[in-house]
C-alpha cells in the first residue's frame, strides 16, 4: 500500500536476508520459530491506522457501555472461575485488509479476544526486521523497547518478585508460541510452567525449582479453559474452577466474555454484520455469511459455505454465529509480481486503573489462500505467514 517502502524492500531481498531473518530469531530466543515467518512486513498508510483506531475505540466505547450481566452470559456455567475481575489485562483485535465498494482500502473486524497473543515475540520480530533491513527503522512502532518492557512488567509482574509469577502453559514445549514463551521469559525474568506440574496446598499454588517448591502468586495464562476437557488422562493438582489464592493475568473467564459472542452486538462500517445462528434472519441469504463455532482458537471449526443442510444439524445453535464475508483484497506485491491478503491484530494491554486500553504492538498475517492459515497455502508459496505491520505516509 505504500509502493515507495514496497519497492526498497522488495529490491533489498533475498533469501540470505530472509534465512538471516529466522536465524536472528532464533538465536533471541533459543528456540526455531515452529509457525511460519513471513518474508516480508506489512506496508499500510496511515490513513489505514486512522480506520483501525477509530473502528477500535468504537468497539471499546460498546464493550464498556455492556452490562457485566451481558458479559457474564458468555461464560458456560462448567468453565466459570471464580474470583473475576472488572476488566480484562489484554485485548486483541484481529482486522481483515478488505477493499470497500468504492475502491478503499478498508478494515474489517474479523474477531476479537481478552487473551494474550505474543506480544513479547511481535516486538522482537519487529526489532530483528529493522536489523536486516535498517530503512524500516524510520517507520517503525514509536514506542521505545523499555517503555513496551516495562508495560508488560507492570502488568504480568504487578508487585511480585519474578519467581513467583509464572506463564501457565499445557505442555509449553509442544505449542507452537513456545518462540514467544522463550522471549516472555528473557523479558521479565519469569518461568514457564506446564499446568500438570503446579502443586496445590490448600489454596496455594507450587511450582518446583531447582528441587525446591516456590509459591505461585500471579499467573499470566496462555491456558484456554474450555479445550482442556479435550486432552486425554490429563491429570492436574488443580483445577481453574477452585478457589485459589492467586492473581490471574488475564483472568479465565474474560476469554469467553470478549470473543465472538460480542460480534452481534457491535455497530460500526468496519464492523460486518452478525447473527448468533438461531437469530439468523429469514431476510438474509447463508451464502452471504461465515460460520463460526463461539469458542474455538486458530480458526477451527469455521465453515466458509456454510449449507441449510449444515445449520440445520447444529444443535446448540447458541452456541455458533454467522458473520457477514469479507473479501481480502491482495495488496501486498511479492518479488515475483504475485499478490498476497493479509489481517492485522492489534495488541493491547488494560491496566486495572485505566478507562481504555493502550495499544502496545501489532502482529500481521499474510496468505495467498482463502483463509489465513499458512496450512491453506501452496507449499512453495511465498509472503505467507506471521508478520508485523509497518505505517508510514504514502
Amino acid at each position: 500500500m505504500i509502493s515507495k517502502y514496497r519497492k526498497q524492500f522488495n529490491s533489498e531481498f533475498s533469501q540470505e536476508k530472509y534465512q538471516q531473518l529466522k536465524d536472528i530469531l532464533k538465536q533471541k530466543s533459543g528456540i526455531e520459530p515452529t509457525f511460519r515467518i513471513s518474508e516480508s512486513p506489512l506496508f499500510l498508510t496511515k490513513e489505514f491506522e486512522n480506520k483501525l483506531i477509530d473502528a477500535t475505540e468504537s468497539i471499546i466505547d460498546q464493550i464498556k457501555a455492556l452490562p457485566p450481566e451481558t458479559l457474564q452470559k458468555a461464560v458456560p456455567e462448567n468453565c466459570n472461575v471464580p474470583n473475576d475481575t472488572q476488566k480484562p489485562h489484554f485485548f486483541t483485535i484481529d482486522f481483515g485488509i478488505c477493499k470497500s465498494e468504492n475502491g478503499e482500502i478498508e478494515p474489517q473486524l474479523i474477531e476479537l479476544q481478552a487473551f494474550p497473543s505474543l506480544y513479547a515475540f511481535q516486538k522482537v520480530f519487529e526489532d530483528t526486521f529493522c536489523e536486516v533491513y535498517p530503512f524500516l527503522t524510520e517507520i517503525r512502532n514509536k514506542m521505545p523497547h523499555e517503555e513496551f518492557k516495562n508495560y508488560l512488567k507492570e502488568l504480568i509482574l504487578g508487585n511480585e518478585n519474578p519467581e513467583n509469577v509464572v506463564l501457565l502453559e499445557i505442555y509449553p514445549e509442544k505449542q507452537k508460541t513456545a518462540i514467544d514463551f522463550a522471549l516472555t521469559e528473557n523479558l521479565l525474568g519469569i518461568k514457564t510452567v506446564c499446568l500438570t506440574k503446579v502443586k496445590k496446598q490448600g489454596k496455594k499454588l507450587f511450582y518446583e525449582n531447582d528441587g525446591k517448591l516456590v509459591e505461585i502468586k500471579r499467573i499470566y495464562n496462555r491456558v484456554i479453559f474450555d479445550e482442556l476437557d479435550k486432552i486425554p488422562d490429563l491429570k492436574t493438582e488443580f483445577d481453574f474452577r477452585e478457589d485459589i489464592d492467586v492473581t490471574w493475568v488475564t483472568h479465565p473467564n474474560w476469554f469467553f466474555k470478549i470473543s465472538k459472542f460480542l460480534l452481534p452486538m457491535l455497530k460500526h462500517q468496519f464492523v460486518p454484520k452478525s447473527y448468533f445462528l438461531h437469530e439468523f434472519p429469514d431476510s438474509e441469504k447463508l451464502e452471504n455469511f461465515v460460520l463460526k463455532p463461539l469458542f474455538s482458537f486458530a480458526g477451527s471449526g469455521v465453515n466458509l459455505n456454510p449449507t441449510k443442510e449444515i445449520t440445520d444439524a447444529i444443535k446448540d445453535k447458541e452456541n455458533y454465529i454467522l458473520q457477514r464475508k469479507v473479501t481480502y483484497e491482495p495488496i501486498f506485491e511479492d518479488i515475483n509480481g504475485e499478490f498476497s491478503k493479509a489481517e492485522i491484530r492489534l495488541l493491547y494491554i488494560w491496566r486495572e486503573n485505566d478507562e481504555r486500553p493502550i495499544l502496545l504492538e501489532n502482529l500481521g498475517r499474510m496468505t495467498k489462500a482463502a483463509m489465513v492459515n499458512v496450512d491453506f497455502n501452496k507449499k512453495d508459496a511465498i509472503w505467507i505467514g506471521s508478520s508485523n505491520a509497518f505505517f508510514g505516509e504514502e
